[in-house]
């Protein structure tokens, strides 16, 4: 679909579209009560499907149980759980009734979520478990709402989910439009979220997000038709994060399926059962099926290695050619059929069978390993934007596709670079402003356009390129600047034993590197190493894992600048995690943060 009749049908559906992204859900609900909304695990190894009209009269339960607790229009509500059904009917009822979500991750710090209540004043707050109540009771809030587990005897503030679903149902006996009332009186403008930063460089800070920019994210999506009414999505992603909230919008345009669990785990597990046909990720879920595959194919080497291989590399010719426009010819046809059938197919089964593609976001994405995936059959999506405009400001279509960048614009969004390359956004995803905190607004909004902090070009085909983040830019001591993330995205591509690598160098004489190996993938690697079982420490200890390391930054090394090469580097004796405060929610590299940890090891590498 062309850019222009994007906008053409965004116009068209915003013109008709209701104020607030409750009225959204409401209308979703009137329209299709029948069809299917969600799917959660059982417990006992299946699913259980639920309706709208199900779904409805949960949130609608909920609000009314919000409202009969003293819920104020932008009231706060904390929401602290695990990506589950719960915590969506627990958001739409806040919206409903005229709240405002204040979001919390179910990993946060005691520290953070002190901060975060505090900060964003609020007055409820509905949470998963027993430990995250010991959290937020510390605070002063009036009310908690626990979603699983017993309340404490002695806590009068904390009712059960449940409890507060029957308070709702007793409301709305007495008061059946208490619900639709204050629906009603939601205005575009009203503040809907507050969702604070996943703290890559520091203190959270909260994102004043109206249910305008939810309303427009979730019309955006239907207007590029990048969702069916008859999809089914696979929802993992931390609902704390803009990402996965921009999906929900983009659910209630459209009306499709979304089944929904957030035990990581579980994913390739689930996938061949639930058989979704898209599938939102993060681009280390892509590094690490690129990494298992390709240490599984080198551990049985042999016939079915090469078959393997010859049947990537045909796949990568017919997208390259497909790319370009043109029609693989006949042989390359023949070639890809009997490829597909003996290699592609089987791989696109683990996946359930029936993947249109993945949306990939949060992070940069290997082009190389977007390719990979295409090879297969497993078309990428990638995407771009910012918590502070509601997560999707750019993403690639199905039409339109140029792996290594961010795709094109979303319609009624748009961009420009400043002259240092700063990419720069303006639409109505963009936020409010940071809440409480006038002079980081001021530093970030300036005539409506958002200061992204990254920096980016612009394709000859209109889509945005990614190059880094503005401050995580590297000056040497030489005065050369060096790009870390664009190094690091090639490794992760080139290298299957490496989760992570972190690029360094500021202010040193040249450019050095931490690399995280990926559990999974190396102990395969000693499985056929003489090292079997050897821990991961002791793996990483191992005079031939470093050489193979070596091995793949020489790789690296030979496509990049001379001040840019990485001349010494050390392997971590363990993963970085999102537990030990490494990674974010989204599985973002907090690298400051990995920096100050490691600082022995960064400094030896300039001292010996």
């Amino acid at each position: 679909m062309a850019p222009t009749e994007e906008r053409a049908r965004l116009t068209d559906l915003r013109a008709k579209a209701p104020a607030s992204l409750g009225a959204l859900f409401l209308d979703r609900v009137e329209q299709t009560p029948e069809g299917e909304a969600y799917r959660r695990p059982d417990g006992a190894g299946g699913w259980r499907s639920q309706t709208w009209a199900e779904t409805g009269r949960a949130v609608s339960e909920l609000a009314a149980g919000l409202l009969d607790l003293g819920l104020r229009p932008e009231d706060r509500v904390a929401l602290m759980s695990a990506t589950r059904v719960e915590w969506i009917e627990a958001d739409l009822a806040v919206a409903c009734a005229g709240g405002t979500t204040t979001t919390v991750y179910p990993t946060s710090t005691p520290e953070d979520v002190a901060h975060i209540l505090t900060d964003s004043g609020a007055r409820f707050a509905v949470v998963e478990t027993i430990a995250h109540l010991a959290l937020v009771l510390e605070s002063p809030l009036e009310r908690v709402v626990l979603i699983d587990g017993e309340p404490p005897r002695d806590e009068p503030r904390v009712v059960t989910l449940e409890d507060l679903r029957a308070r709702g149902r007793d409301v709305l006996a007495e008061r059946p439009q208490i619900v639709l009332d204050a629906t009603a009186a939601v205005g575009s403008g009203q503040l809907a979220t507050l969702i604070y930063t996943s703290g890559t460089t520091g203190r959270p800070k909260g994102v004043r997000l109206t249910h305008e920019s939810w309303v427009y994210e979730g019309l955006a999506i239907q207007a590029m038709g990048l969702m069916k009414t008859d999809d089914l999505a696979y929802l993992w992603l931390p609902l704390a994060h803009a990402f996965g909230k921009t999906l929900l919008g983009g659910q209630l345009a459209v009306g499709h399926a979304a089944a929904v669990a957030g035990d990581v785990t579980k994913i390739i597990d689930n996938l061949p059962t639930v058989r979704p046909t898209v599938m939102p990720a993060v681009p280390r879920i892509f590094e690490k099926v690129y990494a298992g595959v390709n240490a599984m194919m080198r551990e049985q080497g042999g016939a079915k290695a090469r078959l393997f291989d010859w049947a990537v590399d045909v796949g990568r010719q017919v997208s390259r050619a497909k790319r370009r426009g043109d029609r693989p010819g006949p042989l390359l046809a023949l070639q890809h059929a009997v490829a597909d059938r003996l290699v592609s197919a089987k791989v696109r089964q683990r996946f359930g069978g029936r993947m249109r593609y993945f949306i990939s976001g949060a992070a940069p994405l290997s082009g190389d390993i977007a390719e990979w995936f295409d090879a297969v059959g497993l078309l990428v999506l990638e995407g771009y934007g910012l918590t502070e405009t509601s997560a999707a400001s750019f993403v690639n279509r199905p039409d339109h596709v140029e792996f290594g960048t961010v795709g094109l614009p979303l319609p009624g969004t748009e961009v420009a670079l400043d002259g240092d390359g700063e990419i720069l956004v303006r639409g109505p995803g963009v936020m409010e402003g940071y809440h409480g905190l006038p002079d980081a607004t001021a530093d970030t909004l300036t005539g409506g356009w958002l200061r992204t902090g990254d920096i980016g070009e612009v394709t000859a085909r209109g889509s945005l390129k990614i190059t880094d983040r503005k401050k995580d830019l590297i000056k040497t001591s030489g005065g050369k600047f060096v790009a870390p993330q664009t190094i690091e995205v090639q490794f992760k591509a080139l290298c299957p034993l490496a989760s992570e690598i972190v690029v360094h160098g500021e202010g040193r004489n040249y450019v050095s590197a931490l690399v995280a190996l990926e559990p999974d993938a190396a102990a395969a690697w000693a499985a056929t190493h003489g090292l079997a079982g050897a821990s991961l420490a002791d793996i990483a200890r191992s005079e031939a894992l470093h050489t193979e390391i070596a091995g793949y930054v020489e790789q690296l090394n030979a496509g990049l600048g001379k001040w840019e090469t990485i001349k010494k580097f050390t392997v971590l004796e363990r993963p970085l995690t999102v537990e030990e405060g490494d990674l974010t929610p989204s599985l973002k590299l907090k690298r400051r943060v990995v920096e100050r940890r490691h600082a022995d090891l960064l400094d030896a590498h300039y001292t010996s």
